[in-house]
Parts: C-alpha cells; sequence; structure tokens
C-alpha cells in the first residue's frame, strides 16, 4: 500500500499530531464552560491559557536535545504518554491554582512534539521530499483543530466536556503503544527497510546519524547564527496567531459574538480545515519552487514572506469584522496563509544544519517560538479586560506577522558552514 516503510512513519506523525491538537484544542473549545464553573476572570483564563505554553516552550529545546541524544522513538513515546495522561486528568482539576499545575505538565509532556517529528522526518525521509512530508505530518494539526470543536462541544452539550478529555487520552495512549512497536530511531535499524530504499533516504544528507568519525559542529555554532535566529522569530510570529486563534477565538464568539458553544464548535472548526489545506500545500509549493528554480533557500522564503502578509492583512481586519460569519470568513482565510508557512520553518533548519543537530537546533528555534503561548494568551486576556474589545489583540497579531516576514526577506540566507566544522569526539558537545 504505502510502497516505502518511511510513508508509515509519516502516517503516525500525522496521526500524532491529529491526537495533539484533539488534546490540546480541548481546553480553549470547552473554556466557556470550564469559566463559568469554575468561576474564572477573562485574566485569570488567559494565564490558565498561557500556563501550557511555559512547559512546553521549556521542553521543546529539552525535547528535541534529549532526541539527538536518545533518539526520537523513546522521546516521543514518552512526551505522548505523559501528554494523554495529564490531558485526562485536566477533568480532575477544581481551582485555579489544581488547573495551573495540570496545564503546566501537559505542556511539558507536548514539548517535544515538533522537534521530534522534525528529527524523525530528517531521519526517515529523502531530502527531496523533506518539506513536503513536514507539510503531511503537521497537516494533523490543523485537522485535529477542526476535529476538537465538533468533538469537544458536541459531547459537551449531550453529556459532559469531561467525558471528551477521558475519550482523547485513551486515543493518545493507543497511540504511543503502536509507535514504540513499530517505528525505530533510524531505517537502519528497521528490518522493513530495504537496501534501496535506505539509499534513497540517505542520498544527498550530509553526516547521516551513525556515522562514527563524522565532523561534528557545535550547538552552539548554530544557535548564533543570524538564519536560525530570525527563522525563529519569523515562527514566533506564527504561534502568536496560531495562540491567539486556538486559546482565544472561541470565547471571541462567545463574548463578542455572542454565539453558543454548539454554533462555535462549528465556527471554529472551518479554519482550522482550511489550515489543514494550507499546511498540506506548504511543503508542496516549496518543494515545486525548489524543482523549478533549483534555488532551495529562496522556495523556502517565498513561502514564508507571502503567507505571514498575507496572514497579517487578514487577521487584522478579522478584528474590525462587524458579524461573526465576516469574523470567521475572514479568520479561516488568515490560518490558512499562517499555515501556507507551517512547513517552511522546520525545512530551513533540515536543509542547513547537520543531521546530529537537527533536534537541537529546531528544539530552540521551537522554544523561542512557543514563548508567544505565554505571551498571546496572557496579553489578549489582558487587552480585553481593560478595554472591553478584542480589536486591538487582533490587530497586535496582524503586524507581528509583518515584523515575521520583514525578518525573513532581510536576514535568512543560506548557511555555510565549512570554516566551522571541526574534529570532534562523539558525545554530544553544545
Amino acid at each position: 500500500m504505502f510502497g516505502r516503510y518511511w510513508k508509515v512513519v509519516v502516517l503516525m506523525l500525522f496521526l500524532a499530531q491529529v491526537i495533539n491538537y484533539l488534546d490540546r484544542s480541548a481546553f480553549s473549545v470547552a473554556a466557556p464552560i470550564i469559566t463559568k464553573q469554575l468561576h474564572f476572570s477573562p485574566a485569570e483564563l488567559g494565564i490558565l491559557l498561557s500556563s501550557f505554553s511555559v512547559g512546553y516552550a521549556v521542553f521543546n529545546f529539552v525535547g528535541g536535545y534529549l532526541s539527538d541524544m536518545y533518539g526520537p522513538r523513546r522521546v516521543y513515546g514518552g512526551a505522548m504518554t505523559l501528554w494523554s495522561i495529564f490531558c485526562g486528568l485536566t477533568t480532575l482539576g477544581f481551582n485555579f491554582a489544581s488547573m495551573f499545575i495540570i496545564r503546566l505538565i501537559f505542556g511539558i509532556g507536548e514539548g517535544p512534539l515538533a522537534t521530534t517529528t522534525n528529527k524523525t522526518l530528517t531521519n526517515w525521509v529523502p531530502k527531496a521530499k523533506h518539506a513536503g512530508a513536514v507539510g503531511i505530518a503537521n497537516a494533523g494539526s490543523p485537522l485535529g483543530g477542526a476535529i476538537a470543536g465538533p468533538i469537544v462541544g458536541l459531547i459537551a452539550v449531550y453529556s459532559s466536556w469531561k467525558v471528551s478529555f477521558l475519550a482523547i487520552t485513551i486515543i493518545g495512549l493507543l497511540w504511543a503503544v503502536v509507535w514504540l512497536r513499530i517505528v525505530k530511531d533510524h531505517p537502519r535499524q528497521h528490518s522493513k527497510v530495504s537496501p534501496e530504499e535506505l539509499q534513497e533516504i540517505e542520498q544527498g544528507k550530509a553526516w547521516p546519524s551513525g556515522v562514527s568519525n563524522a565532523i561534528k559542529i557545535p550547538l552552539s555554532h548554530y544557535l548564533k547564527q543570524p538564519t536560525v535566529l530570525f527563522t525563529a522569530v519569523a515562527f514566533f510570529t506564527f504561534n502568536y496567531i496560531l495562540f491567539f486563534f486556538l486559546t482565544w477565538f472561541p470565547s471571541y464568539l462567545s463574548i463578542e459574538k455572542h454565539l453558543s458553544i454548539k454554533n462555535i464548535s462549528i465556527a471554529t472548526s472551518i479554519p482550522w480545515i482550511v489550515g489543514t489545506v494550507g499546511v498540506l500545500l506548504s511543503g508542496w509549493i516549496s518543494d515545486y519552487i525548489y524543482k523549478k528554480t533549483k534555488n532551495l533557500m529562496f522556495s523556502r522564503k517565498v513561502v514564508l514572506v507571502v503567507g505571514l502578509l498575507g496572514a497579517a492583512v487578514c487577521v487584522g481586519l478579522a478584528g474590525l469584522a462587524q458579524t461573526p460569519v465576516s469574523a470567521v470568513v475572514l479568520m479561516t482565510i488568515g490560518i490558512f496563509f499562517m499555515y501556507i508557512t507551517g512547513a517552511i520553518y522546520w525545512s530551513i533548519i533540515s536543509d542547513n544544519v547537520a543531521t546530529e543537530r537537527v533536534g537541537g537546533v529546531g528544539g530552540f528555534i521551537h522554544a523561542i517560538a512557543n514563548v508567544s503561548g505565554i505571551i498571546a494568551p496572557t496579553v489578549t486576556g489582558v487587552i480585553v479586560q481593560s478595554t472591553g474589545s478584542f480589536v486591538s489583540a487582533f490587530l497586535v497579531a496582524g503586524i507581528l506577522a509583518i515584523v515575521g516576514a520583514v525578518c525573513v526577506m532581510l536576514f535568512v540566507r543560506p548557511m555555510r558552514d565549512t570554516s566551522a566544522r571541526r574534529q570532534e569526539p562523539n558525545h554530544m558537545s553544545v
């Protein structure tokens, strides 16, 4: 059916992203109900929505570094198990403090997700197909967000929001069991990978994992490069819009547009569905431009700049929308443009970083990006509480996306590491 076993790995990563966003979106969809039950203020809700990202951002880097040291298979399996358990434990939260702690540890569990995904794809996928594979794997994120709205919303209407959290927990634990049984860290370790497939996977890759005498570059070298730093800035602006939408858009529709929880669950699923199409196109468009131009960095940058500028315009206008329909339509188009860039941040890292450092460098940019997950929900909550309106919050998200696009245009360039290469012992050095 799949022809190549690396496609099975990509499918498993796609399903993991679906589950991840089921878990992550569930709290935001149920937030209006939880807020009423536990009597949270807008500022308290903003802090709770941000608490996830405190643990998440720190373990973006930690998880990526651990995947370089111990392999992505165990790190991913352990992370899925931990966050699934704490998704279920959300149902036991009874006040602000208890919910804060649960959400914090839940974020720690999800922290290694994206960097470990990229590390796995770097190990398993042929270089020429990397951006497309990243797009397919990451398409699970918005699809999970789309599914979460109807699942959590409808179960909350007809039963209890707690039932949906427990169901998602079981799904995550089952995935972890299957992952640990059928996936290895590297295709060389898997009996179902033929010599022909292994040759296809490793063709054109510098310093494949496991080569004992490879010339290695210290992680610190990459963390000082403008390309890495400004890719992280652009990723920050992407994530700011993402977390603003993920955490506050359902409440915005409830507070400002007066939609019921049932209508919110349907309305918020629409941007996620369109976002799924966007992230699928992300890698395909970039790989197609590369095929036509033979300019790898240009094929990445043009997608990033166009996507971020399109998102900036649409998200800013969504805050000025007068009706629920126009707000959802504009936000949907903005999320589409945002997700057009979704595969590119990771592809830039894989294009420019030695295989042995992909996890650590990817974790670094993802950690910076996810500081936005701490800032965006809290800043939005403060803006709403102080102004009584969401308009300024939408405009801030749009302006940041413009900043990200400008940074990519001016500072992201191909990296030349030859002068920095040096022989090092086989242990991991920072």
